[in-house]
């Protein structure tokens, strides 16, 4: 507990920027009270009503928003956050479990209406925010499984990353119109293979977001080397997580126009000498960086790179 009373204020909110370990009982008064740590410990202490209150007078945006987040706010608490006009906290209400679906739905309306008119922070508070009603994961399962229809994407993926559900609700959420459901649903044990397979073949993986699909225990990488022939070269790419991958279709990745393709290639453990130097005197010095990393660069090639280079 010394960070917390660092006089570094850079310090003290390092150690509150994450819920984990936390700020002990005995604490939450002096950092909320504290302008370095406030807006941090406003998102996840338990509040009490007075706490709650004073927050809620303040001026600062960022307070309102840190406290519309917050997971442990009542009933009363969120009743008082509907007459607050900030998107975020609007949007951040509406995820709450205290509200209604008409109250949802009123909310929601108002920020898109927003969004509309150009308000940027409408924008961000409906595409750009990565608040999640985390509460719906704890929820019975009947309650749950009202929200498999639900008509705003959040509660849709928060539901797909349980692991509990029937199979009707996997088959409708591998098939949700909202890519981040569908891959959010794919990170479950059971995700068939066709389904791993099917979703990076249509988006090749999301541009490489870990955790990667083809890594997955059920993801068929027999197919790894058929991707060399997709059109998309995201999913090209992916190739390559195919250790053993034929150095023909090494070769047809390294004629890619693509750099981040041939730096790829550049990497991999199976490229062959004539290929590797090919790639050592590519344009893009990027390419060649990844070339001379790679552990199958003999010392001829390595001095001779030196010594074009003076050293």
């Amino acid at each position: 507990m010394e960070l917390l009373a660092d006089p570094d204020p850079q310090v003290r909110a390092a150690a509150t920027e994450r819920k984990q370990p936390g700020v002990p009982p005995e604490w939450r008064e002096r950092c909320l009270a504290d302008a370095a740590v406030r807006v941090n410990v406003a998102r996840y202490v338990p509040l009490t009503s007075e706490q709650f209150a004073q927050l809620i007078r303040s001026e600062e945006e960022e307070v309102h928003q840190a406290v519309a987040g917050n997971p442990h706010l009542s009933a009363e608490m969120v009743a008082r956050l509907l007459d607050i006009a900030d998107p975020l906290v609007r949007v951040a209400a509406a995820q709450s479990r205290h509200v209604d679906a008409e109250t949802r739905d009123r909310l929601y309306a108002l920020v898109e209406a927003e969004r509309a008119d150009g308000s940027i922070e409408a924008e961000v508070a409906l595409n750009w925010n990565f608040a999640e009603p985390e509460w719906l994961r704890e929820a019975p399962l009947n309650e749950r499984m009202t929200y498999l229809d639900c008509q705003y994407t959040t509660f849709r993926r928060v539901l797909a990353s349980c692991h509990d559900l029937p199979e009707e609700a996997w088959r409708r959420l591998d098939n949700d119109p909202e890519l981040a459901v569908r891959r959010a649903a794919a990170r479950r044990p059971t995700t068939p293979p066709e389904v791993l397979e099917g979703l990076v073949r249509a988006h090749g993986d999301v541009f490489h977001i870990r955790p990667l699909l083809v890594e997955h225990p059920n993801f068929p990488r027999h197919m790894l080397r058929t991707f060399v022939d997709e059109p998309s070269p995201n999913v090209r790419y992916l190739a390559l997580q195919d250790p053993e991958l034929p150095v023909p279709d090494l070769q047809q990745l390294a004629a890619a126009a693509e750099s981040f393709l041939r730096r790829g290639v550049a990497r991999h453990p199976n490229i062959t000498d004539a290929l590797l130097e090919h790639l050592l005197s590519d344009p893009d010095p990027q390419v060649v960086d990844d070339a001379a990393a790679n552990p199958a660069l003999r010392p001829t090639q390595m001095y001779r790179m030196l010594t074009a280079a003076g050293l």
